[in-house]
């Protein structure tokens, strides 16, 4: 913990009402409020002071809400693109990346912008917390979560589907306060989520809550953040890939906050965000300016997901109707979500490596080659200042680097698990 570092004060909000409330520790809902909305977090400071690179992630600080600071933290680094940006014909293009690139000046270890969300909730617990944490995730937020909850001892059970198993690498082995249950082989990421409810519902656990953390999602802003400061203004159009969008959420609210700081502008940027084909049920919705999801029929999803190269845009339920959630940040700010197939992400993720010099993350090649093909047929014009949000690269260069080693799940249940038994086996674990 960094000793300078005093809590930072801050409220909570209702989306749906307005209404202002203290947070009460771990809130994640409005209370007393039963249609479904999104909370923020309103800080004292209004205007962010960013402070100097070796506080990590939390040189933001101001704008996280947390209590504490841990170690080991290293926040998204942004930089005018040359190769690209040459290539695509733009003239402000800026690359935001969140990855292990530790020449560019960003040492995240696992590789991926996850580690901006766990770092800021891992913060906001309290010393006094002493239930386990619960995780679900498709791979890269179960990575980050296990990296910092290892190396603070935060006990921890992560849920991933069992395909995903490749995702879990680690360059040392992990702290024993972290466990990892499995929905088996031919389970989606929804699966995994049904599985972390059933766990989170027991008395000791309780559930990190995703995108209804303000704590994930004003980590996550720190990329946008990033790229306004080192810019010096709000840029005009972001691009990023998106399962759950909870990264364009915090991004359009992370905007709002800026544009109150006074020093930035009060561009409202376009949301630009993409899905992988043919698994695109957010697109769906936004195409036929539904609020609601589509339905998706369950069989279909699966499938659907095996399909996809960027297995981490696989959320069948996302924050999109909700309060707050990505219909109503797009609604405000405008954009597009933009598709694009497996073909054209290894493209652009080739591209990117020649023209850039670093590998990325399938995601953030979903993300680039929609940028590319924007570029191409003139949604974005040479001037227009352009933030790609890069949210994971530097995997290959950190594995080239290291010894890996993989976790192993205590137990995988079956796709539809009976929850007594899965309460059962879950409570030995951390006897």
């Amino acid at each position: 913990m960094n000793k300078d570092f005093t809590p930072t004060k801050y409220i909570l909000k209702s989306f749906k009402t307005g209404k202002e409330f203290e947070d009460a520790g771990w809130t994640l809902d409005a209370p007393g409020e039963s249609a479904p909305t999104l909370i923020r977090a309103i800080y004292d400071k209004k205007q962010i002071d960013v402070k100097d690179d070796s506080w990590g992630l939390y040189k933001f600080a101001d704008w996280l809400p947390i209590g504490r600071t841990l170690e080991g933290s290293s926040a998204p680094v942004t930089y005018k693109s040359e190769g690209l940006a040459k290539e695509l014909g733009l003239e402000n293009l800026w690359i935001t990346f969140s990855g292990y690139w530790p020449e560019k000046g960003t040492n995240m270890q696992t590789a991926s912008f996850k580690e901006t969300e766990a770092y800021s909730v891992c913060g906001r617990m309290t010393d006094n917390m002493n239930q386990v944490l619960v995780v679900a995730s498709a791979g890269n937020t179960s990575r980050a979560f296990a990296k910092v909850c290892s190396e603070n001892n935060i006990p921890l059970i992560i849920c991933v589907p069992e395909d995903n198993l490749s995702a879990l690498w680690f360059d040392k082995p992990l702290n024993d306060c972290v466990k990892l249950i499995c929905s088996k082989s031919g389970s989606d990421y929804f699966d995994a989520i049904h599985l972390s409810n059933i766990v989170a519902a027991m008395d000791g656990f309780i559930a990190e809550g995703g995108a209804k953390n303000v704590a994930r999602r004003d980590g996550m802003a720190t990329t946008m953040l990033s790229a306004t400061t080192t810019i010096g203004q709000i840029p005009d159009y972001y691009f990023q890939a998106v399962g759950s969008g909870t990264g364009a959420i915090a991004a359009w609210e992370a905007n709002l906050r800026l544009i109150e700081d006074g020093r930035f502008g009060s561009t409202k940027m376009k949301l630009m965000v993409s899905q992988n084909t043919p698994f695109t049920p957010i697109h769906d919705a936004w195409k036929v300016d539904s609020r609601a999801m589509l339905p998706l029929d369950d069989q279909l999803a699966r499938e659907q997901v095996e399909e996809i190269v960027a297995k981490v845009l696989s959320n069948r339920k996302p924050p999109y109707p909700i309060a707050g959630g990505l219909y109503d940040a797009m609604k405000d700010a405008g954009g597009a979500v933009l598709l694009a197939s497996n073909d054209q992400a290894a493209e652009a993720g080739k591209l990117f490596l020649e023209l850039e010099g670093n590998d990325i993350h399938p995601a953030s090649a979903i993300a680039t080659a929609t940028l590319i093909e924007a570029a191409k047929n003139g949604t974005v014009k040479k001037d227009d200042l352009i933030m790609l949000n890069i949210t994971g690269g530097g995997e290959e260069k950190f594995k080239n680097e290291n010894e890996l080693v993989y976790l192993k799940p205590e137990i995988v249940f079956d796709i539809n698990p009976d929850e007594a038994e899965v309460k059962k086996k879950v409570a030995i674990l951390f006897k």
